[in-house]
């Protein structure tokens, strides 16, 4: 049956006891035969005082001189060789210990006492010893040199039978263990230990190699899935028309793409894990998409020589909720751009000439409409009526139109001046008077004199409270009110227009300034949608803020603001 692990040490310290046992005895039988090592023993227990002291005395250097750690272990060392007395084997290998310890973790106050402790022990044993054969060194007999040789030689060949195997024995399978588990930890699942004793230590690399087979085999069964999906994305991200760059949490470029490639005239090889910022100090366009302005207009690149639009577009990457990284992309968007240059340039054509022929069927009507060619009859001037209407909604149409193709086009142009928000709000109700009066509705202006001047368009800034006013009088029910209100805040004037309708749902505010958008069951049917979408253009141009608070059943109220002119 195997004896275990601590089995074999109780019978190797048993061993060792009894070893240390007869050697006692065998010292007072042969007292007298020792007289000829008595000199060499009684240098040797010196040496190992000295070596004591030195130690001792580098020990308390350790804080002041880097060279005492050096002064220790060659005293150590010295000592290591120069063992001579019972117990100080074991001594010694417990301050090698500690020492080793000390060593790898710098100065520590129960290291350095454990350390003195040590020492002291072993000074004990060598003073002590150099007491006793100092004492009996004379009473050494020369006849017991034969029988002396005899038993050392027995003694010193066990001894060290034991001190050679069993530390061996208990420390190799140890070794072998922190080997392995430093390889495991570089990922060579490869490793394995062999130990074959019969004893914890042969199961302890059973089931060292045990674990390592079954981490070999699960980092190739999913190292494999692994690169096949990482070389399927890099297929995926290299075959899109988009220009794609990837950032990791720090800002630091993952990968790109080859259509980022030649966007922006970088190469993976060479730009792959540095600091993006860094990166884009000498790459103008790298440096305008790090910028991540989402409302940025699309950026116009040339390409090949030609003009090429481009969106930007920015995703954050998550993984358990927090981000672990971003990805930028550029999306060609030339055709849809070169589309809508079209559009804009078809409507700005049409709208142009559609003035023209729509002035004329005015001036028609007004001519019609004198008394000095002729009285009309009730439906002639009925029918005169509706075509003075539809003459005026497609010339409305046609403005609109016109403006939101300047819009487009960049071709806006503002005549910025000082101007009285009071002239604002009397132009733009002498313009609505008439509409008003039909409905039968009250205007309630609450407009004080002594407004500051605004920096503004007057004739846009009219356009944009014309229109507001015109909805809320479409809106509004007959014989109600509408109240224009005018306020100085800190630094701009807010006008704002509200009415009695029936409000809008919450669900199309936040859609209510696009272009081309009605709020669904509107009454203008023929609206093109342009007048808001146009109205939010002439504000955000003079540097102002315009908004929409409404309410079902509760009205709304439409309202911009302009800068006062400073100084």
């Amino acid at each position: 049956m195997a004896l275990s692990i601590k089995s074999k040490i109780a019978a190797g310290i048993g061993i060792l006891f009894g070893l240390l046992l007869t050697v006692s005895i065998l010292a007072i039988i042969f007292i007298n035969l020792l007289s000829s090592k008595t000199e060499k023993l009684l240098t040797a227990n010196y040496n190992t005082i000295r070596f004591c002291s030195e130690m001792s005395d580098a020990l308390d250097e350790l804080h002041n001189s880097p060279a005492a750690l050096a002064k220790f272990e060659t005293n150590l060392d010295a000592q290591e060789h120069n063992i001579t007395e019972a117990g100080e084997a074991p001594a010694t290998q417990r301050l090698r210990s500690y020492f080793e310890h000390l060593k790898a973790g710098g100065p520590n106050a129960e290291l350095s006492h454990e350390i003195n402790k040590e020492i002291y022990e072993i000074y004990l044993l060598n003073q002590r010893a150099l007491e006793s054969k100092n004492a009996n060194a004379l009473k050494t007999a020369a006849s017991a040199k034969l029988w002396l040789t005899i038993l050392t030689t027995i003694l010193v060949l066990i001894s060290f039978s034991l001190v050679v195997n069993f530390p061996g024995y208990i420390a190799n399978p140890i070794r072998l263990l922190t080997e392995g588990i430093k390889e495991i930890a570089q990922k060579n699942y490869e490793k394995r230990i062999y130990i074959h004793n019969k004893d914890e230590f042969g199961e302890m690399a059973s089931a060292f190699n045990l674990m390592a087979g079954k981490l070999y085999e699960y980092e190739h069964s999913n190292l494999s899935k692994i690169m096949f999906e990482k070389k399927r994305v890099e297929t995926i991200i290299n075959q899109m028309e988009d220009a794609v760059i990837g950032l990791d949490v720090n800002n630091r470029i993952l990968f790109i793409n080859h259509k980022a490639e030649g966007l922006f005239n970088l190469r993976e090889s060479e730009i792959v894990g540095k600091y993006a910022p860094d990166a884009a100090l000498h790459n103008d366009l790298l440096r305008t998409v790090l910028q991540k302005n989402d409302k940025q207009k699309p950026l116009k690149i040339i390409v090949d020589g030609k003009e090429n639009y481009f969106s930007m577009h920015y995703r954050s990457v998550f993984n358990d909720g927090a981000s672990i990284g971003e990805v930028l992309s550029l999306r060609d968007i030339t055709s849809f751009k070169e589309l809508d240059i079209s559009k804009t340039n078809l409507l700005a054509t049409i709208s142009h000439e559609l003035k023209t022929p729509i002035s004329s069927i005015k001036m028609s009507l007004k001519l019609i409409n004198d008394t000095r060619v002729g009285a009309l009859n009730e439906e002639q001037e009925e029918l005169i009526n509706n075509i003075e209407e539809d003459a005026e909604r497609l010339l409305r149409i046609t403005g609109e139109l016109l403006n939101m193709t300047q819009l487009e086009s960049g071709n806006i142009q503002l005549k910025l001046q000082r101007v009285s928000p009071n002239d604002i709000v009397n132009e733009s109700l002498h313009a609505i008077q008439m509409q008003a009066e039909q409905k039968k509705l009250k205007l309630e202006i609450a407009c004080p004199e002594n407004l500051p001047l605004v920096q503004a368009d007057a004739d846009k800034t009219s356009w944009v409270l014309i229109n507001f006013l015109t909805n809320a009088i479409k809106y509004s029910p007959e014989q109600s009110s509408i109240r224009i209100k005018v306020q100085a805040e800190k630094n701009s004037v807010k006008i704002s227009v509200q009415d009695p309708g029936r409000g809008i749902e919450e669900k199309y505010l936040s859609r209510i300034f696009d272009r081309y958008f009605k709020v669904p069951g509107g009454v203008e049917k023929s609206s093109t949608g342009l007048g808001l979408a146009i109205s939010k253009e002439f504000i955000d141009a003079q540097g102002g803020e315009i908004e929409v608070h409404s309410e079902i059943g509760k009205g709304s109220t439409f309202s911009f603001s302009l800068p006062v002119v400073k100084g």
